[in-house]
């Protein structure tokens, strides 16, 4: 679709779902205020309004669960189980599959690279041995969440090819070489939005006797997913990327590994009976779900995940990829933008593609300094930096970073064409506003806006970790 086509059509220029702060006005650094144009959805997504309106029915019956007489108990227990079996049907889990909420995907990775251990402890396989067994297999592209627990095991790693079909060979080659327990992957690039072929990479692992593991962090908020239909064994995904607010992530799949595994955390609702020398661990979720759980996590995720699944698929899929044509096309008019992308036959595999992902850079600009100036000149906010995937970074000739335009099922048409025009002003008139770099943040000089009275706008605070997500 052209840039011009683009531009006369209708179904983009609404969000495809209400969300929370879709009219939120953000102040700029020359006076006055815009509408903020959020895309920065795959950091984290704003919450869904029908997600908010549930918080506010469960929250009045907010209480602890499992071990509860009362009513408020009980109804939250309730809430807290029902939102594994929303869950369950959202990924076309198995019947024998198990569901664990955690606090977000990196847990749920963690959770699982200790089940992990412990099944290469069991068969006697221990770090550091020579002509270890039982390795993880994993790409150079993941995100840290999906290589860093993995380092901690025996472990090999395929660097990915520039093409899909070059990838899958050499995925190929090392499951054929032999060893592998794992394949540890990811279901969409968080830094470029490509989407991996991940029925093909469940059907090749199983092939030569391996599980495979989806990194769905970024896929799930864009993409159907049926772990029945596609032999995936384990999926992970966070609350805050679909949709929904507070700290929960989940993990689903096989469940003898996780029932043998060592409960993630040791504390009470994870065991069946404890001594003074010994205890016997739960099996099911409870083993790894030790301590007071977040049950309006798990309800609001749930709530997401049902809201999703009620969407059509080709209006999902078509809103988001006009969006994202709409700014690669705009990018492409603009001399200076460089859009970063890994694979030249995306096209050639239909479940591939892109998600709502846009990698790019611009020629001459530091990343930091040109995601402040669209925010504090032009009201819109983009991702910038190494996005925790360094490796790939590094790979893409982008040492210290990039940037990224991300987006999702409450972006408009007018978020795109800000931000193109926000880049196509910064290239013909330069900067508006001196930037200084405030504890290895650029942030603009001399900065006088207020924040909302209920957050404080401490000084020094615009730092952040050198990983963005």
């Amino acid at each position: 679709m052209s840039y011009a086509l683009l531009e006369k059509t209708s179904l983009s220029k609404s969000p495809l779902l209400p969300v929370v702060g879709q009219d939120l006005n953000a102040p700029l650094i020359h006076g006055g205020q815009v509408r903020y144009a959020n895309l920065d959805y795959a950091a984290s997504a704003p919450a869904l309004e029908d997600v908010a309106a549930h918080l506010n029915e469960v929250l009045p019956y907010y209480a602890s669960v499992h071990r509860g007489a009362g009513f408020a108990s009980q109804v939250s227990t309730s809430v807290y189980e029902n939102a594994r079996k929303i869950v369950a049907n959202f990924v076309g889990a198995r019947p024998d599959d198990t569901v664990i909420f955690t606090r977000h995907t990196t847990d749920s990775l963690n959770l699982l690279a200790g089940c992990v251990q412990s099944i290469l402890t069991q068969k006697g396989f221990t770090e550091g041995r020579s002509n270890v067994h039982g390795e993880v297999l994993y790409l150079d592209i993941e995100h840290h969440a999906n290589l860093l627990p993995w380092q901690a095991l025996p472990h090999r790693s395929v660097v990915a090819a520039d093409s899909i079909a070059a990838t899958l060979a050499r995925v190929e080659t090392q499951l054929r070489a032999g060893n592998v327990l794992l394949l540890a992957v990811t279901g969409a690039s968080n830094v470029t939005g490509e989407v991996l072929p991940v029925n093909e990479l469940a059907a090749l692992a199983h092939r030569y006797g391996a599980r495979i593991v989806v990194d769905a962090a970024q896929l799930a908020p864009h993409r159907r997913i049926d772990l029945s239909a596609s032999g995936i064994d384990y999926l992970a995904f966070s609350g805050h990327k679909l949709y929904a607010p507070f700290g929960a992530g989940v993990l689903v799949g096989r469940s003898d590994w996780l029932d043998t595994g060592k409960p993630h955390l040791a504390g009470g609702g994870a065991v069946t009976e404890v001594r003074l020398e010994s205890t016997r661990w739960s099996d099911g979720p409870a083993r790894h779900e030790a301590g007071s759980p977040n049950v309006l996590g798990a309800a609001t995720l749930a709530k997401a995940a049902a809201t999703l699944a009620a969407l059509d698929a080709q209006d999902w899929h078509s809103h988001e990829q006009q969006l994202r044509e709409y700014l690669v096309a705009g990018f492409a008019a603009i001399e200076g933008v460089n859009v970063h992308s890994l694979f030249s036959d995306s096209a050639d595999y239909p479940e591939c593609g892109s998600i709502g992902v846009v990698n790019f850079s611009i020629t001459g600009y530091d990343a930091g300094l040109v995601a402040a100036y669209l925010s504090a000149e032009h009201g819109v906010g983009v991702r910038d930096g190494k996005f925790c995937a360094h490796p790939l970074l590094n790979r893409l000739g982008l040492p210290s970073g990039s940037l990224r335009a991300s987006f999702g099922v409450g972006s408009r048409l007018e978020d795109a064409q800000r931000l193109i025009e926000g880049v196509s002003a910064l290239l013909r008139d330069g900067l508006g506003w001196d930037y200084v770099v405030d504890a290895g943040r650029w942030v603009p000089a001399d900065d006088n806006r207020a924040y909302p009275h209920w957050a404080p706008n401490t000084p020094g605070t615009a730092g952040a970790a050198p990983c963005n997500t």
